[in-house]
């Protein structure tokens, strides 16, 4: 099992100006994600999710604040194979079959491809694309190269994985699936998640804890427990104690006060 890395966020600010408009993205927002622990963002769209996950990955550079992975500043990280990551949008490579396009991270690291096959091979068993590893992207559905993508981000076995709503391209069963598939999962590599979703019930399912935002400016209202024992099951989604977090959860959601504060 690889060793995780901790990711901790310290005041971070990024304010977007153009167009004769200021958006305060995220205003001193701060977050510690404990080495293989797993956290779920959510909040309404716009109120800076994916800015804050885009500054922790170093794709943004905040205006205030710090960033550390593993104590190793996002762009080390991420240089070392400390990270990996599935976005909303697939980018793969269209010329590239779905094999070597799950492959594509090894090659940048410089990593032996052999040993890795394998792999490769399981993973695209494991996200419903066993008998598809010769295709190209564009011979495949939406939800199809969504499934590429998180095969590709599971690939090098990342310390830290960055999860940008990346099932949510697939239908529901499918996606309940793949919560089961993705618990199992980093249960077996350890490593530390932090997901960025608007499904209440996927981030209950699989977080340890839920950090609630609201935005203008964006920030984190409040961090949730989530109490349920792992390893979690599909009965898990009927449970009274699931709906009634759930509903708190949509209650913070929709906090005037908080939005306010």
């Amino acid at each position: 099992m690889t060793a995780p890395a901790g990711l901790t966020l310290t005041g971070l600010s990024r304010t977007f100006r153009g167009r004769g408009k200021v958006v305060e993205a995220l205003r001193d927002v701060s977050l510690d994600c404990p080495a293989g622990s797993f956290t779920a963002l959510i909040g309404p769209s716009g109120c800076g999710k994916s800015t804050m996950l885009r500054v922790a990955l170093g794709l943004e550079t905040p205006d205030a604040g710090r960033v550390t992975i593993g104590g190793q500043p996002p762009g080390s990280a991420r240089a070392a194979g400390v990270t990996g990551v599935a976005f909303q949008d697939a980018a793969l490579l269209p010329w590239r079959t779905v094999e070597q396009n799950v492959a594509l991270p090894l090659e940048v690291l410089g990593r032996d491809l052999g040993p890795a096959a394998a792999r490769i091979r399981d993973l695209l068993a494991l996200v419903g694309l066993a008998g598809h590893e010769r295709a190209l992207p564009g011979e495949l559905s939406g939800g199809m190269r969504q499934r590429v993508a998180i095969a590709r981000a599971l690939v090098t076995e990342p310390r830290m994985l960055f999860l940008d709503e990346p099932f949510g391209a697939l239908d529901q069963i499918l996606r309940r699936q793949m919560n089961i598939e993705l618990q199992r999962i980093w249960g077996e590599t350890g490593a530390t998640a932090l997901l960025v979703t608007h499904g209440i019930d996927e981030a209950i399912f699989l977080a340890d804890r839920v950090a609630v935002m609201q935005g203008g400016p964006g920030r984190i209202v409040e961090l949730v427990e989530v109490p349920f024992p792992r390893p979690r099951t599909p009965g898990l989604f009927a449970e009274d104690a699931f709906h009634r977090l759930e509903d708190r959860l949509a209650g913070l959601l929709h906090d005037d006060s908080a939005h306010a504060a």
